[in-house]
């Protein structure tokens, strides 16, 4: 058996381990130094000369030092304390009050509630949890539509994995080897044209069919100046603390872990702004952070070990053969990619997708001369679907798992449906008129000095035809 059949046999073995419920980064470890023993196998060495030892702590010690991964436990931990400084209920509400003239002003302000939750946090499990206890209950007392009410919280929550700050984008960036700042640039757009066409969906729908979203009386008392001291007071303090963050990172007055550091702590002033900082909630922000954290660290190390001995093997130049041998244009590359994309949501999250399947795919770009910064939001966009399509919609779980009694896990799926048209939608957009990605970046930085680039052309992985020469 030859080295490219048997790196094409690693690759399905971990895919079966997956499919059985083996965690993936031990799996991804596990798999990988057992191929790699294979491959580095030199007889006239003893067992733990072999090189895969070498090359794992290489990449775990990359890992460690990598200093764009230092934005990730800060973003995550800014996440979390905003998540417990109650200004959800203050936002939703005070925009119900704002939008109450609109038709279906309560989806459309759990839609912009989502959006801003999603930028201040970027953790779609959180935005979709909160917002299922809190603006759910109250669209379906209210007499919303089931369908129309799951679906918007479901497609809303999931905006946090394009919007920056993404925890996903930053993952994107130390796996392909590009600027997180020119990714975030990048991102902007697309976010705000999904969140615009789940808001124009929603309108218009409702707008023909009121049924499907009672208007709510109960709010024509607020006057014009209560309803201004709402929204300044619930909507002010969260957009200064967001417009930082990122104003920062987009104009070059800090780096993406600077301005990270601020955020963290400007959800710390936050909570207590709100009166809701506490000892307790502080501690359960540092753990969550720190188990997510672990989490997509040994994704990498895992990711990082199994790409360097398949590629070692010669799985890479496999796939990247077969792909070329295909004559494929830019267009209907991009196409092929998007769909296996679309279809490995379907079993696996983004992680998985992120660090696993898609440097399979960045070998190619310059054969293909694609963007890898368009490339990357295409990926975001189209990530979306992985939370709201069956059988993994992790969205439509986590909204199961906190829904009032008689919601069926079936309709929140029904309801999800219309919302990935719209996600469609805004792939083809992207496909018609690539300045939709390209344009804040070439704006912002066109001009700008390689010193804003905070990674290397390579993401810190040990190039594994090092060992063949040593």
């Amino acid at each position: 058996m030859s080295d490219p059949v048997i790196a094409l046999f690693m690759l399905a073995l971990f895919i079966v381990f997956i499919f059985l419920g083996f965690p993936i980064a031990f799996t991804l470890m596990a798999v990988g130094i057992f191929f790699g023993f294979y491959a580095y196998f030199d007889i006239t060495k003893s067992f733990l000369e072999n090189k895969i030892f070498y090359l794992f702590v290489q990449n775990t010690y990359s890992v460690m030092s990598n200093d764009v991964l230092i934005s990730v436990p800060l973003f995550l931990f800014m996440g979390y304390m905003i998540e417990r400084s109650n200004i959800l209920d203050r936002l939703f509400f005070s925009l119900q009050v704002g939008l109450r003239g609109l038709p279906g002003s309560m989806a459309l302000a759990a839609l912009i509630t989502c959006t801003l939750f999603a930028t201040a946090t970027g953790i779609v499990g959180a935005v979709v949890t909160l917002m299922g206890l809190l603006a759910l209950p109250a669209m379906l007392k209210a007499g919303y539509d089931q369908k129309l009410a799951s679906g918007v919280i479901t497609a809303g929550g999931t905006l946090g994995i394009l919007i920056p700050p993404s925890i996903m984008l930053i993952v994107y960036a130390a796996t392909a080897g590009i600027s997180v700042v020119k990714l975030y640039a990048a991102a902007i757009g697309p976010g705000v044209l999904l969140a615009g066409l789940y808001l124009l969906y929603v309108f218009v729908r409702v707008f023909f069919k009121r049924s499907l979203a009672p208007n709510l009386d109960n709010l024509e008392s607020f006057g014009l100046i209560k309803s201004i001291f709402l929204l300044v007071t619930s909507f002010v303090p969260l957009a200064v603390l967001i417009s930082a963050v990122l104003g920062s990172i987009l104009f070059g007055l800090a780096t993406p872990s600077e301005a990270a550091a601020m955020g963290a702590f400007g959800s710390i002033f936050l909570s207590v702004f709100y009166g809701a900082f506490s000892f307790k909630r502080l501690k359960e922000s540092v753990y969550l952070t720190s188990r997510t954290t672990a989490m997509v660290c040994f994704l990498f190390v895992g990711s990082w070990t199994f790409s360097s001995v398949f590629s070692y093997l010669g799985g890479e130049a496999v796939i990247k053969e077969l792909m070329l041998s295909m004559n494929l244009s830019t267009i209907q590359f991009l196409i092929l990619t998007q769909l296996i994309i679309f279809i490995l949501g379907w079993p696996l999250e983004w992680s998985e997708i992120i660090i696993i399947f898609v440097p399979i795919f960045l070998p190619l770009l310059s054969f293909f001369d694609v963007d890898p910064i368009l490339f990357g939001i295409l990926i975001a966009i189209n990530l979306q679907t992985s939370f709201l399509t069956p059988p993994m919609a992790m969205s439509a779980y986590y909204l199961k798992g906190v829904a009032p009694k008689g919601l069926e896990l079936m309709t929140i799926f029904k309801g999800s449906f219309p919302f990935l048209v719209m996600v469609f939608i805004s792939l083809i957009c992207v496909y018609a008129e690539p300045r939709i990605v390209t344009f804040l970046p070439e704006y912002f930085y066109s001009n700008t000095a390689e010193a804003l680039e905070p990674i290397d052309n390579e993401p810190g992985l040990i190039d594994p035809s090092f060992f063949l020469n040593e």
